[in-house]
């Protein structure tokens, strides 16, 4: 009969996860303040109790408080699954076995810690060892070596480090290693950095990540003529980056000859698991310790890394921290004995065996595509595959020539690399695959499912999806690739007003700044200038009907006020785009002058307007004689003998800073002097129906003019605007044509405002009785 506090503990876990998991917030019944000194601010400790339920739903809004704020979509804690709830299971158990008496206490964690080192020993080949479990993963790499130093100094026990003095402990470590490991050790165990020893790797023969062996053997020769004492070697079965491993058997028969420990670590130990090992993994075996993480191998959360070694002394190892004689410190293994039991030996190879054949179904399906280039130890059994796009094999596949388009080509497939890697992460993020720096092939998408595949639950149809998803990037990379070049050619032929900004680091067409006419202005406002141009060219970009994405860069950049330009695809016309940008920059510039002086013009015109006005009310009075200006004789006359007034109404164009008549607007029905906005040709017109702008759509679809290519803007403008083109310097038709349509909206009612009020101060002045005396002063 199962104890009724391990099934309460076993319900109560259940019903945490349901809680933290089913996506269900606390009802905020309470006032504001109480929720955001429970969430947002630290706050006191309330006086009354809290239930389980309560404290619960406290946890989960923490977890999800950032996406609150942020309007984020809200996500589902990750699923798990039941090998996960024996994991975390475990935790639970470990908690309330702690309390039981001393006696039982140590026959459980004996037998607990017993069973799973022999579980563990015999599923990846490690005979005769010992365990050691460990929340840090470096941790046990530590242990082992305070283990060396104990036995390799016997006297290091009673005089402590004065002992290293003698001869100076040296560790070995390669260059593909784990970054900062090796200063870990020294700073755990206290000893200087010149007590590790960085070896390379291969520069010529075998694996580029691959320890050089005939290079450590002659740096340990060195050492020892030296009077040091080399101590430790560290070996990688799967290098962090490339997931490559050394040559452990000559590795191996390298320490034994300087009577050295070999501790291996590393991805790929896990397939020692398999029943079909490969020889360069199984020397794995005869080293004298090696850290396993079957946590992440095997999808268990919070489950202690162990580092299996072989020593006969356990007085040293208790001395070296590997061995305690706490009982409650052996329950560290409780959450992986229950997680083993759970998936039984058959499952526990299941998960790796299908890890492996994830990287040969993603390895095979790579060499279809020209374009990516594959990086892979062994490809009949590597379980990590590294990728990249290559520029040189894009540029023959897609026609192009890419080649030397730039200086800092590396650092430009870099950075298409990097975004090739966040784009299928971000499209397939059940795939895992992440991007690494590697020093001799740049950046790469790594897709390495053992540490990955068990956790997110990758299938195959996701392996499927992550393919169909790359050779979708792929086309659009290599004629990105092979139009920056083009890009920069037309950017240049419309300098100075576009500059071509050199961003290396940027995973688009290129970088692009409008620059203005910097005619007497000083530098802080030619700065301001910039920045306010360029800002607005970036909203009216972003505004157009294009699949082209135009953005402010990188956030950390090194360039202000540009505008990058993202990825594009083969059938974008780059001349027509880079004209648009320069249009509309150019509109931009005009008309942002012109409403810096639209306040002196408007000023002008008012006085232009009221000098007009009085001059036509003294012809007025001239025409129809003092008579007309008596109260009742010009009542009576005007009775006898209409008069018809002589006065016409005034429109002023802002645009143009002049007064106009309005007898032709009356008599046509019409604004005179400014065509259609129908009438302007626009790219719109030369589009097929659905067709997105700078698309070529045929032959003679190269030959669009700076015009076409602006649309979207001209469309946005209002058609009842009274306003002339800008008063600019003489320019092309074309020109002229693109700036009226994109004057701003609140020019052309200031215009229709203004021609309004002059005309009403007209008509009322005709309204007026006859005879009466007629003011001249500006009204």
């Amino acid at each position: 009969m199962v104890d009724s506090t391990f099934a309460q503990v076993g319900k109560n876990l259940s019903e945490a996860m349901r809680i933290l998991g089913d996506g269900q917030r606390e009802p905020e019944t309470g006032p504001e303040k109480w929720r955001f000194s429970r969430t947002s601010i630290p706050g006191p400790l309330q006086g009354d109790g809290q239930d389980v339920a309560t404290i619960l739903h406290l946890v989960h809004n923490l977890i999800h408080d950032e996406e609150e704020e942020e309007d984020m979509p809200s996500q589902q804690m990750q699923h798990v699954g039941e090998q996960g709830h024996m994991a975390l299971l475990g935790h639970s158990l470990a908690a309330y076995i702690s309390v039981l008496d001393r006696e039982r206490l140590r026959k459980l964690t004996t037998r607990i810690l017993s069973d799973t080192t022999l579980w563990l020993c015999r599923l990846f080949r490690y005979e005769n060892g010992s365990a050691y479990f460990h929340e840090d993963d470096r941790d046990g790499l530590v242990k082992v070596c305070r283990l060396v130093i104990n036995a390799r100094y016997e006297e290091y026990a009673s005089e402590g480090y004065s002992v290293l003095s003698s001869r100076q402990p040296v560790i070995y470590q390669s260059a593909s290693g784990r970054s900062g490991l090796g200063q870990h050790l020294c700073s755990q165990l206290g000893l200087p950095l010149s007590s590790l020893c960085t070896v390379p790797c291969n520069t010529i023969f075998g694996s580029q990540h691959q320890m050089d062996v005939a290079l450590l053997d002659k740096l340990i020769k060195e050492d020892i003529e030296t009077g040091k004492l080399p101590l430790l070697l560290i070996a990688n079965a799967g290098t962090p980056g490339a997931g490559h491993t050394d040559k452990l058997a000559r590795l191996k028969d390298l320490c034994d000859q300087y009577n050295m420990w070999l501790h291996v670590e590393g991805v790929n130990l896990a397939t020692l698991a398999l029943g079909q090992v490969t020889s360069a993994i199984m020397a794995a075996s005869r080293s004298d310790s090696m850290t396993l993480t079957p946590g992440q191998w095997l999808g268990l959360p919070a489950v202690t890394a162990v580092t299996l070694y072989r020593h006969e002394d356990p007085a040293l190892s208790l001395a070296a921290g590997l061995t305690s004689s706490q009982p409650v410190a052996k329950l560290r293994a409780l959450p992986l004995w229950l997680s083993l039991q759970y998936l039984g030996h058959s499952g526990i190879i299941q998960k790796i065996r299908h890890a492996t054949a994830l990287s040969q179904q993603v390895l095979q399906k790579l060499k279809a595509l020209a374009s990516i280039k594959t990086s892979v130890e062994d490809e009949l059994s590597s379980p990590v595959v590294l990728f990249r796009f290559s520029q040189e094999m894009s540029s023959a596949s897609s026609g192009g020539s890419g080649e030397g388009y730039c200086a800092g080509e590396k650092e430009v497939l870099d950075s298409f690399n990097r975004w090739l890697g966040e784009q299928l992460l971000q499209l397939v993020p059940n795939s895992g695959v992440d991007v690494v720096e590697l020093e001799d092939e740049g950046t790469c998408v790594r897709f390495s499912p053992l540490l990955t595949a068990a956790v997110l639950g990758t299938q195959e149809e996701n392996i499927e999806d992550l393919m169909e998803k790359l050779s979708e990037l792929v086309p659009v990379m290599c004629s990105t690739m092979c139009l920056r070049q083009d890009f920069r050619e037309e950017t240049h032929r419309h300098s100075p007003s576009l500059a071509y900004i050199e961003e290396l680091s940027w995973p688009g067409l290129g970088a692009i700044r409008y620059e203005p006419r910097a005619d007497g202005m000083d530098e802080s406002r030619r700065t301001q200038e910039l920045e306010k141009i360029n800002s607005e060219l970036l909203k009216k970009l972003q505004d157009l009907d294009t699949d082209i994405i135009f953005s402010t860069g990188p956030e950390f950049g090194t360039e202000e006020d540009c505008i990058f330009v993202g990825m594009v695809t083969e059938d974008i016309d780059v001349s027509e785009l880079v004209d648009t940008v320069a249009a509309l920059g150019r509109d931009i510039e005009e008309n942002g002058r012109l409403l810096e002086n639209m306040t002196e013009v408007v000023r002008k015109g008012i006085l232009e307007a009221e000098l007009q006005l009085q001059k036509a009310n003294e012809e007025k009075l001239i025409e129809e004689g003092m008579l007309r200006q008596l109260p009742l004789v010009g009542s009576v006359l005007n009775w006898f003998s209409p008069f018809q007034s002589s006065i016409k109404g005034r429109t002023f164009n802002l645009a143009a800073g002049s007064l106009d008549s309005t007898e032709m607007t009356y008599s046509t029905k019409a604004q005179p002097g400014r065509p259609s906005l129908q009438e302007s040709p626009t790219s719109s017109s030369k589009k097929h129906p659905g067709q997105r702008l700078f698309r070529r759509s045929g032959a003679g679809s190269d030959s669009f003019s700076e015009t076409s290519s602006i649309g979207p803007a001209e469309e946005s403008t209002s058609p009842s605007g009274s306003i002339h083109p800008p008063a600019s310097p003489p320019a092309p038709e074309e020109d002229s044509r693109t700036a009226e349509g994109v004057v701003p909206e609140n020019i052309q009612e200031a215009s229709v405002q203004v021609h309004t009020q002059l005309e009403d101060e007209v008509a009322s002045e005709e309204r007026q009785p006859e005879g009466q005396e007629v003011e001249q002063s500006g009204r």
